[in-house]
């Protein structure tokens, strides 16, 4: 099957030689075309350039772009969409006063889904799973990170796991598995945490690589939540088990967590809403991703990633939605671009870069996806008619995607 799409308005994110990531001023740099075409090949991107250099081809397909902009499909390398039900009562709790913190001490937040969780069927929670995946794809999701965590039993964790392993089968979007055993302490292990944290390590652990169920190990690195040191040790133990780290730190307070990802050479560091100078220092030069996830920041009324500072230090930075039914319960890409940019004061340069190329580093896929370059996966959104770029963070309560392409075919 050949498309080939012509007229464009502008083409984003072109890299004639492939990047793996885009750092401080260079972020400010979005590579365009202008009256572009653009030719896929079944599932790859073949060709691009400029409309006037268009070579001759014989497409089974031609889609005219005129007034339309054509641009990666955004990277959400950051989600825990694998869930059952949802928190509306929680929701209505902060409205009330209580904050995120008192909700999860009575038993709510993370525990809460926990136990919804396991109380729900394999097949259920993958019923509900799959609205929310199909709808990030059609908001322009064209590779997404899923993790576990609410199942905190050896059962419901390989129970996610093997929901996020289906959906990636079922489903043409590149999807990666996080084992996040170690997202809260469940009830029954409150006063005996190094029993819990043993749990994982020789009951979850030898089980997810037995079955090749995960990519990543990932761990809450909180304060009432899991120590640097237990973090480290979780770490320690998934990297044995064959899993790269990747961790939430600094969502509420700075306790040295970032430091613990960089020792054991986390693919990124996740959250990021408190930081000081130290830990911004300890980025620099490092293969770490930091990640922002805004519209956590915006539910919540927490504080917002200080994009500007990381990057005036030279740090490349991500953007992803943080899909789950407690803080964030959206998946929209758009809506992330847009809040970074009102919020945080990134440029729409900046936001694009975050949320493509970047947000494929953060998911160790930046060779396959995240920039219009040969060979990479044709995963590409078409917007409607826009004036330019900026539309899409400057009119954020609006749907400007008229067409989603993964792997080259259109997402009905």
């Amino acid at each position: 099957m050949i498309t080939l799409i012509t007229n464009i308005k502008e083409l984003l994110q072109v890299r004639e030689t492939s990047v793996s990531k885009v750092s401080g001023a260079e972020m400010a740099v979005l590579p365009t075309i202008k009256n572009a075409f653009l030719l896929i090949e079944n599932n790859l991107i073949a060709d691009f350039g400029l409309m006037e250099n268009l070579p001759e081809v014989k497409a089974d397909e031609i889609i005219d772009a005129t007034g339309r902009i054509v641009l990666p499909t955004w990277c959400d390398s950051h989600t825990h969409i694998v869930y059952a039900g949802n928190r509306e009562q929680e929701f209505v709790d902060r409205i009330n006063g209580f904050t995120y913190e008192e909700i999860a001490n009575r038993g709510g937040g993370i525990l809460n889904s926990a136990k919804k969780l396991n109380e729900t069927s394999e097949e259920e929670i993958y019923d509900q799973s799959k609205l929310r995946l199909e709808e990030v794809m059609r908001l322009g999701t064209g590779a997404v990170e899923i993790k576990s965590g609410y199942g905190l039993t050896v059962e419901g964790e390989l129970k996610m796991l093997r929901v996020i392993k289906k959906l990636a089968a079922d489903y043409p979007v590149s999807v990666k598995a996080t084992f996040l055993g170690a997202h809260a302490f469940p009830l029954h292990y409150k006063e005996n945490k190094t029993g819990y944290i043993d749990e994982i390590i020789t009951k979850m652990l030898p089980e997810i690589a037995k079955q090749k169920l995960a990519d990543y190990v990932d761990v809450f690195c909180e304060t009432g939540y899991f120590s640097v040191e237990e973090t480290e040790k979780i770490m320690q133990a998934g990297i044995e088990y064959g899993l790269t780290p990747k961790i939430h730190v600094n969502q509420f307070n700075s306790i040295g967590g970032i430091q613990a990802g960089i020792k054991f050479k986390a693919l990124s560091v996740d959250h990021l809403e408190i930081m000081n100078p130290e830990d911004i220092e300890a980025l620099k030069n490092t293969e770490t991703m930091p990640v922002a996830l805004p519209s956590c920041s915006y539910f919540l009324s927490i504080p917002y990633t200080p994009a500007r500072e990381m990057i005036q230090a030279g740090l490349p930075l991500a953007l992803a939605t943080d899909f789950n039914p407690g803080s964030t319960p959206s998946g929209n890409m758009n809506f992330v671009v847009a809040t970074a940019c009102i919020k945080m004061k990134m440029t729409p340069e900046e936001a694009i870069n975050a949320a493509t190329i970047n947000g494929a580093y953060a998911m160790g896929i930046s060779d396959t996806h995240g920039s219009i370059t040969k060979g990479k996966k044709a995963n590409l959104i078409l917007t409607k008619p826009i004036s330019s770029y900026y539309q899409i963070p400057y009119a954020f309560g609006s749907n400007l995607i008229e067409s989603v392409f993964i792997e080259g075919q259109i997402i009905k």
